[in-house]
């Protein structure tokens, strides 16, 4: 075992929880948002260089903690600490004036550390205990505006994360009861030979496709991206996402037939693909453009994984997935701190912001010799030929006339919002730079390893104008609404979710009248007395921890971690 590898290693997982305690001490505070940064360099540099092969034990932690890097998580890691980084650089002058930038820059960390553990992790309950981790620690980063809007969508995505949370749980339960190992690799196998083969898929495709945004469960999405603080909603979009699709990657039986299986990954993720494109054009909030581009664009992922669920050897198909994944990672994470950026210039400095922007936006959309393009390339080697190429090459269109949409959106926005010579400041400038270099520099990095194809391939002529012309397209048909004075119609954000809170609604107010019975029910005696009891015993507890300020919680939080 390398001493050197698993140290690093241990100070990659455990440096942002380390951090998330002290963040939000009485003699760190004024410091907190600086640690933001620090907190995944660890983690970057392990996915760089670390070799593979070190694994980290800790057997008197939870059930016998395991961390280890495999090829598969190593792009993940690296790309997540990568964009937890620039956006903690941008969120110290975001945030610098912000009163609860104490409580932000905990759980900011506290997040990190569920996210980088996700990939790390190589048994399931310390991978589940990180996705847990990650999910709830994520909810104060969704309402740390603490209006109505923000509230609104943090009450939707906790209900939804406590679902995904349980259906997982439930999963990795009926799974473990067959494996020999606590392992993902020994679980994985478990999976494929238990007699609960369907209920555990099942379950984990709802809680994995909750997660990832797929539709119709990612209501979420389109409500907690743009309730967020911008550098939040960047790594929401860019690397919280994709521990969803890092989780189908790890504990699908990939190469094993499963009839029905992958039809039903692949038409949600048909579904996803062409469902958030619809509703991305029907709305007036670029965030909310932006958010409802990842999920059209994890539909997409989603369906490069069902194709890797059907065919045979399945190393091509999960490569080209995860190349797939993390340039729209690196893509999303520099379009959204453009956000921030634009809302803070305006005349001639906006106009910059715009075409500097628009590198990551065409990137997405496919255009030639920008990462999209790469990746959709690999795409139609898995893929072949047939009507799911075509559906991916339609696909390329709708994100074209996305991305079109959130470049205007954001030039009204910035130019109603900021003076005519207003410039954003450097804090906030040389971050984002670093987002956009990483979206078209690291693709090209990473083509061949994914892809196995030449670094020269993209350059063919043919693959040029595949790439070029459902831009063209969608620019044509821009211009063309433009013209026309052509409007697309209003989809609230949230769109499924309106209609099923309007018919819950309904139903409440249907029920006392019928059941007037109800309201004359009485608690028994005992009740009233425990209940006072509880109160007391929690506003003592609230009193204690609240001299703590939210260091308290993560301490206590850390505590009963440590007695698990």
């Amino acid at each position: 075992m390398n001493a050197h590898g698993v140290f690093w290693l241990g100070l990659a997982f455990f440096l942002p929880w380390l951090l998330a305690s002290v963040a939000a001490l009485p003699g760190v505070r004024r410091y907190c948002l600086g640690l933001l940064p620090f907190a995944s360099l660890p983690a970057l540099g392990v996915a760089l260089w670390m070799p593979g092969g070190a694994v980290l034990t800790a057997p008197d932690l939870l059930l016998g903690m395991q961390l280890a890097l495999d090829d598969g998580g190593r792009g993940f890691l690296g790309a997540a600490a990568f964009l937890w980084c620039v956006a903690g650089l941008y969120a110290r002058r975001y945030l610098r004036r912000d009163p609860h930038r104490a409580g932000f820059a905990a759980l900011w960390c506290l997040t990190l550390a569920g996210n980088l553990g996700v990939f790390l992790a190589a048994d399931v309950v310390t991978f589940y205990a990180c996705f847990a981790c990650v999910s709830l620690a994520a909810y104060p980063l969704v309402i740390h505006e603490r209006d109505a809007r923000a509230r609104r969508a943090g009450l939707v995505y906790i209900v939804l994360a406590l679902i995904g949370e349980t259906c997982l749980l439930l999963g990795f339960m009926l799974a473990v009861s067959g494996s020999p190992e606590l392992g993902i690799p020994e679980v994985r196998a478990a999976i494929a030979g238990s007699p609960w083969r369907a209920a555990i898929l099942g379950l984990l495709f709802a809680g994995f496709g909750i997660k990832a945004g797929l539709v119709p469960l990612h209501v979420w999405l389109p409500l907690a991206h743009p309730a967020a603080p911008t550098p939040a909603s960047a790594v929401l979009s860019g690397a919280i996402v994709k521990a969803g699709i890092f989780g189908l990657i790890q504990f699908l039986p990939f190469g094993l037939a499963l009839p029905g299986w992958h039809q039903i990954l692949l038409w949600c993720g048909l579904v996803s693909a062409f469902y958030g494109m619809v509703a991305g054009l029907a709305q007036h909030n670029p965030k909310t453009v932006l958010a409802y581009s990842t999920v059209s664009q994890m539909g997409l992922v989603a369906a490069l994984l069902a194709m890797a669920l059907q065919q045979g050897p399945p190393q091509a198909a999960l490569a080209v997935a995860g190349f797939y994944a993390l340039h729209h990672g690196l893509a999303k994470g520099a379009l959204f701190l453009g956000v921030g950026v634009a809302a803070s210039s305006g005349g001639r400095a906006l106009r910059a912001v715009l075409i500097v922007l628009a590198l990551p936006a065409l990137s997405l959309a496919g255009f030639p010799l920008l990462g999209g393009a790469l990746a959709k390339l690999g795409a139609k080697l898995v893929l072949g030929e047939g009507v799911t190429t075509l559906l991916f090459t339609v696909s390329a269109i709708g994100t074209a006339l996305l991305m079109l949409r959130f470049l205007f959106l954001l030039k009204g926005e910035g130019t109603a919002s900021a003076g005519a010579n207003a410039r954003a400041p450097a804090g906030l400038l040389l971050p984002w730079w670093a987002a956009v270099a990483a979206s078209v520099v690291a693709p090209w990095a990473w083509f061949t390893a994914a892809t196995g194809l030449a670094a020269s391939y993209p350059l063919a002529l043919g693959n040029l104008w595949a790439a070029a012309w459902p831009v063209a397209v969608a620019a044509v048909l821009a211009w063309l609404a433009r013209r026309s004075g052509w409007r697309a119609p209003a989809i609230p954000e949230g769109d499924l979710l309106v209609p099923l809170v309007a018919a819950g609604a309904r139903l409440a107010s249907w029920f006392p009248t019928r059941f007037r019975g109800l309201a004359r029910l009485r608690l028994p005696a005992w009740r009233p007395t425990l209940q006072r009891w509880f109160d007391a015993g929690s506003a003592r507890a609230e009193r204690s921890l609240s001299r703590w300020s939210i260091s308290g919680v993560l301490l206590l939080a850390l505590a009963i971690l440590a007695a698990f």
